[in-house]
């Protein structure tokens, strides 16, 4: 697998490797792999914002880390426009959901790294965890440099003094190792196949890049008008009102006001840059490939419960009683959650009538290739958008060359009809 995709493929050598852990599986790992990949993201939020909190010395009531770690994962993998690319198919969350994840986490070592040796440790999990997604999604890379590049531009005022320059030191070291898997990445021969393929010459042309500002606007107004972000905010609420510690009432205003403008930078320059990346592949289709978004996505949601929480503080700093706007935030997440459940069951009917008829197909399909049929009728089975052979009226026949040569056969023909 990693020889196909480095040499022929797309040269994404760790994407290969994430590919094969499930792939090998069958059937099992396509299906296996949404709850494992959801509970690994849930797990590694949790750890985050627990340590977060744990090194900024703020206290909260026993559960409040959890919370804003489910909150988070589930409007990162259920808030989406469309949850089954998102979440439920593993091309896509390998290649856009999981990577994000993995680099946040990999701020867990940093931030609890005080010895010399844990330093050193420190420094070398940013580098394998650099170098891995260079080499796993080049969206999630740039996200993560421009990211680690404003924080080192406001380190100055940002960062605790203490730790200010062993996390400079994080972040160039993060920047360098993500540079480097890139590099890798963009010299092998299946990311120059690619190129070639998808045309990226034009990433760059005038034309390419004013339609990508044009479709990033559009991702821009419906992400800001997407009401279930809302509950980042309420649990950013929730969070603050809560916290207690030396960290919760004494930090500047200046200094928040700076982290906000960084957070903004970052998101809309990444967004933009990751838009022109993926142009000359999806054309304007990168307004409708909501998988896509995912690389800055997550970051935008960590960024609204960072507003919600300096909001929350500043109502504990004003209010004596603070019952009715805990209740509030905790109605606001209930109602998200809630929305989040409602779209979820239809979700889940159309994923259920779809592996009926798959199944179906599946078994008549595979009777027929063992007895040598060599030319099969296939029925669409379109699913939340998925790429079917056969659109456009039956001209676009992608990727009927994969389904024949699933099934060993030389080609097939569009039925209209289940068998």
């Amino acid at each position: 697998m990693a020889e196909k995709f480095y040499n022929h493929d797309n040269g994404r050598l760790v994407n290969a490797v994430l590919v094969w852990s499930y792939a090998r599986f069958g059937n099992a790992g396509q299906q296996w792999f949404a709850p494992v990949s959801g509970v690994l993201a849930l797990v590694l939020l949790w750890a985050l914002v627990a340590t977060a909190l744990r090194v900024f010395r703020v206290e909260v009531p026993r559960g409040v880390p959890l919370l804003v770690a489910s909150m988070v994962t589930a409007l990162f993998l259920f808030g989406s426009p469309n949850t089954y690319k998102t979440f439920y198919w593993p091309a896509a969350s390998v290649s856009h959901t999981l990577p994000p994840v993995f680099a946040l986490a990999a701020a867990i070592p940093v931030l609890r790294a005080t010895s010399r040796r844990a330093k050193i440790l420190t420094l070398l999990i940013v580098v394998v965890t650099g170098a891995s997604l260079g080499l796993l999604s080049e969206e999630t890379s740039v996200v993560m440099s421009i990211g680690l590049m404003c924080a080192l531009l406001v380190s100055g005022r940002v960062f605790p003094d203490s730790r200010r320059r062993f996390l400079r030191f994080c972040c160039a070291t993060g920047i360098a190792s993500i540079i480097l898997g890139i590099l890798i990445l963009y010299t092998s021969p299946g990311a120059q196949r690619r190129r070639e393929r998808k045309h990226a010459s034009t990433m760059l042309t005038p034309d390419s890049l004013l339609a990508s500002l044009h479709g990033f606007a559009k991702i821009t107004f419906m992400t800001l008008t997407t009401w279930q972000y809302l509950g980042a905010i309420a649990v950013g609420v929730v969070l603050g009102l809560l916290m207690h510690g030396p960290q919760g009432r004494h930090t500047p205003g200046r200094t928040h006001l700076l982290a906000v403008g960084a957070a903004v930078c970052a998101l809309l320059v990444s967004g933009y840059v990751c838009t022109v990346i993926t142009y000359p592949v999806f054309g304007k289709a990168v307004v409708s490939s909501t998988r896509l978004w995912n690389d800055y996505l997550l970051l935008y949601i960590v960024f609204l419960v960072y507003i919600g929480t300096l909001v929350g503080r500043g109502l504990n700093n004003r209010i004596q009683r603070t019952g009715p706007a805990l209740a509030a935030g905790a109605v606001a997440c209930a109602a998200v959650c809630a929305a989040l459940v409602a779209s979820l069951v239809g979700l889940e009917a159309s994923m259920n009538a779809h592996a009926r008829d798959w199944d179906r197909q599946n078994r008549w399909m595979q009777s027929q290739a063992a007895a040598g049929v060599q030319v099969l009728p296939y029925k669409r089975l379109p699913l939340s958008k998925m790429t079917e052979p056969f659109r456009h009226g039956g001209r676009a026949k992608w990727p009927a060359s994969c389904i024949a040569d699933y099934y060993n056969v030389r080609h097939i023909t569009q039925a209209h009809k289940l068998p």
